[in-house]
This record gives structure tokens, sequence and C-alpha cells, in this order.
């Protein structure tokens, strides 16, 4: 279940019960009939994910320590046992009501998953292309996840889809179009599993592959192709919002990553690429442009990650554009110069129009 929409959801029923719409034990109702239909993420939780972690990695070191004093056929006993315990293990936990930690369990079977897959290969010297040793894993980690319903499992999918695909791109040095295929079919459990935390991981790899693009495509100078598809993004989300409110809390981190994938762009242009001083100074006063659009609209809309990402992005942007000029005195000075007008501009005009606001407010009443 989505944490935003419990969150929403007490808020409005407290507003509901204030009102008298909702008793007492009916809000309760609502309430625990929510929570039992996710599972809760607690720090017992978390330790057990981080221990299952700890054993695969000791069980995989355990293995290639002893590795050569192992028959082939003890090897493969213990390489599925291993599996098959931790699936054993994540079914008596599922059965006894501990779905977090038969979670960690699965996690440990899929390592070990992975592990085997390895080991195989390297044992009967199996010569191939080490990418398609991680494909097969992640997709195996997005069948257990599937299958048994364990979003960590769906998590390390995801994530070896990233390494998967990164490994193709280190080899080739050019773009791995199928990483969308993998990451589509890894984003398409997290929204039947309905798992927000998920979605996060899914745009954050998709942002990443974005931004890729410019150092891939173009012989890597498509960074105007970057900036151009997350202003297009943003501009789609905000439109989006305004159409759809009640689904701000999907809309609203997309927009947030946008931001990042347009800043990415507009950064690389400015500071990775060989600019003259007055295509430097226009990407950037673009760019502070940008970013104060953002920084307005995430106080507008209450978006805290849009309005905090604008903050970050507007120190990094001014603190590059002075390293980028500190040469040159006069031209550094008279571009912060231009820039404090344009904020001190922008602000009077957001103090004129609150005022004009608030009168128009007293007027009414």
């Amino acid at each position: 279940m989505w944490a935003p929409y419990k969150k929403r959801l007490a808020r409005d029923l407290d507003r509901w019960e204030a009102n008298g719409w909702v008793t007492n034990d009916g809000r309760t109702a609502i309430l625990s009939d929510v929570e039992s239909s996710g599972r809760n993420f607690s720090l017992a939780s978390a330790l057990a994910i981080l221990a299952s972690v700890l054993f695969g990695f000791a069980a995989i070191s355990f293995v290639a320590a002893h590795w050569e004093e192992m028959p082939r056929l003890g090897r493969l006993v213990l390489l599925l046992a291993s599996i098959w315990a931790g699936y054993g293990v994540a079914g008596w936990l599922a059965a006894r009501g501990h779905g977090a930690l038969a979670d960690a369990a699965i996690l440990f079977a899929v390592a070990m998953f992975g592990a085997s897959i390895m080991l195989i290969s390297q044992m009967y010297n199996i010569d191939g292309n080490p990418p398609d040793a991680v494909l097969m894993w992640w997709i195996g980690a997005l069948f257990a996840g599937v299958l048994l319903r364990s979003n960590p499992a769906l998590a390390l999918a995801m994530v070896l889809v990233c390494v998967w695909s990164s490994m193709e791109v280190l080899q080739s040095n050019a773009v791995h179009w199928p990483f969308l295929g993998g990451w589509a079919a890894v984003t398409g459990a997290f929204v039947w599993q309905r798992w927000f935390p998920g979605l996060h991981l899914s745009a954050l790899a998709l942002t990443g592959f974005l931004i890729s693009l410019g150092y891939l495509l173009g012989r890597g100078h498509e960074h105007t192709a970057v900036a151009i598809i997350g202003m297009l993004v943003a501009a789609a989300v905000i439109g989006a919002e305004k159409v759809l409110p009640d689904y701000d809390h999907l809309t609203a981190p997309i927009l947030a990553y946008a931001v990042v994938v347009t800043f990415a762009g507009l950064y690389a242009l400015q500071f990775f690429e060989n600019t003259s001083l007055g295509t430097l100074i226009a990407l950037a006063a673009l760019t502070l442009v940008l970013l104060l659009g953002a920084i307005s609209y995430g106080l507008a809309t209450a978006n805290r990650g849009v309005l905090w990402l604008g903050y970050i992005g507007f120190s990094l942007e001014v603190l590059s554009v002075y390293w980028k000029t500190v040469g040159s005195i006069l031209n550094t000075s008279l571009f912060f110069l231009v820039a404090a007008l344009i904020v001190a501009a922008l602000a009077y005009m957001a103090l004129r129009i609150a005022q004009r606001g608030r009168s128009s407010t007293e007027a009414a009443v």
C-alpha cells in the first residue's frame, strides 16, 4: 500500500471525524484495514535484510574458499541446497506471519542463485558474455519477486538490470537500449505490487539512463537532447498535475526527477563542452531562470523535492560558473551582477503579487 496514501487518508479521516462524517470506530476500522493490506517495514525488517546480505556473502566466501577441495557433485548440491533453504525458511516465516523476515530469506535465496550462476560457469569453464550471467540473474530475481510478491527481490532485480546494462555499455561504449525492456518489466512489477519506494528506484534508474544518453549519443555531445527531454517531461507533469490533482503523489516525484535530467543536460553543456563565454553566460542564465522557476513551483505546490533540488542546483550552478570564469574577474562580476539584478527583480514581482492577493482578499471580506 502506498505510504503517501496512508498519510493522506489519515489526515482526511481526522478532518471527516472532526466534521462528524465518520465515527471514531469507523476511523479506526478503516486505518486498520489499510494497515493490514500491506507489510510494515520496521527496524527488525531492515536488520533482517542486511543480515540476509551478510549471510549471502558468508556463504559465497565459504564456497569459494573450499571450492577446490569439494567434488563437483558436492558443489552443485551445496549451491542448490542454499537456494532452496532460503526459500524454505521464507515459507516457514511467511506461514507464521513474519512477512518482512520472509522477504529477507527470499533475498538470500536470490543472492545464492546469482552466486550459483557465477560459480557453475567457472566450474565447467563456460566461456560467454559476462553480462549474460547478470541478465539471467535479474530475470530470476524478477520471477522470485513476482511469484512470491517480495519487494526486496524486485528491488534487487532493478539494481541488477542497471548492473547488466552498465556492463554492456562498458563493453560497447554505445547506448544499451535493451535496458528499457528490463526496466519496464521490473517497473511493471512495482506497479502491480503498488510499492511506491520501488517506483522511486525505477525513476532513479531511468534518470541515470536518460542522462547517460548525452554522453553516448552523437559521440558524447547530445546533452541538448537530454535537457530538452527533461523540460518536456517537466512540462507534461505540470500539465498532468493541473488535470489530475488527486495523483500529485505520483506526479510530484516525477517532476523532481525531470528537474534533475534537465539540469544535468544543461550543466554538461556548460562545463563539459567547449563553449564560448557568451554561450556559457546564456546557458547559465537559462539554467538559473529554470531553477528559480522550479523553486517557485515547489513553494507554490509544497513539492519539497523540487524545492530542495532547485536550491541545490542553484548553488551548484553559481559555484560552477564562478570557478569556470574565475580567470576573468570582470566577466565573473558582471555575470553575478546581472544574475543578482534578475533575482532581485523576481523577488520584487513576487512581493507585489502577494500584496495584491492580500488586498483582493481584504476587499472581498
